[in-house]
């Protein structure tokens, strides 16, 4: 597969993703107009799994229940569809996320990152695909970058772990433009044709969410569903 049809493929889904979050004449929704089966590469789990963590049911990791502060950050609106290689929808898969804070610290033991925690953030949902698209969303704010060696800096990315009735995989979402990704061991260890499958925009919002806010769309295609 070439990057032209990789490119394209991509597109398709990412409307439908969108569909059910925008309005029926979003100009993005309709430049978006394309689909992909192409399965989502795999990448590392990390050594950040949140094993001992409550995750947040709701889907909003930008407040903490029982807390009144936001999270600090760029909020980001993230929605996406599970999909088999087939193009059909994964009804009731469950995803667990998990990231690190807008400074580039996890709330993990393991974390020894010097930065700062974010005491409205957690960074750590569990959710399901609905049972009409396959379709999930939350909100959480884009994490930052962080060091992981002498000169090694990993650059912000969202962790998935995709539980379906068929199949597992584990991935990570990257965003667009920035310049660590291009020196990411993770990230470059994909074939390019395929890298593209893990870089995602920051778009603008739909009317219907926060005006500050930024659009996020991640389709998670598995083999089976």
């Amino acid at each position: 597969m070439n990057k032209n049809t990789t490119l394209h493929r991509r597109g398709v889904l990412q409307i439908a993703a969108i569909f059910g979050a925008m309005s029926a004449l979003s100009p993005v929704k309709l430049a978006l107009a394309q689909s992909a089966r192409a399965r989502t590469p795999d990448q590392i789990l990390g050594p950040f799994y949140p094993v001992a963590k409550t995750p947040d049911p709701a889907g909003d990791l930008t407040h903490l229940p029982g807390r009144a502060g936001r999270a600090e950050g760029q909020v980001l609106n993230v929605t996406g569809r599970v999909l088999n290689i087939k193009g059909e929808p994964v009804r009731g898969a469950k995803l667990e996320v998990w990231q690190a804070n807008a400074n580039g610290r996890y709330t993990h033991p393991a974390d020894t990152n010097p930065a700062p925690l974010d005491a409205n953030f957690e960074g750590f949902a569990v959710l399901k695909s609905d049972d009409a698209e396959g379709r999930y969303k939350f909100k959480t704010i884009k994490p930052g970058s962080y060091p992981v060696g002498p000169g090694i800096v990993r650059p912000p990315h969202i962790h998935f772990r995709l539980s379906g009735h068929d199949d597992e995989l584990v991935s990570q979402l990257y965003f667009d433009g920035e310049p660590l990704n291009e020196r990411d061991q993770f990230l470059q260890s994909v074939p390019p044709d395929r890298r593209v499958l893990l870089i995602a925009k920051l778009l603008p919002p739909p009317a219907e969410l926060e005006p500050d806010s930024r659009l996020v769309i991640f389709d998670i295609v598995t083999l089976k569903g």
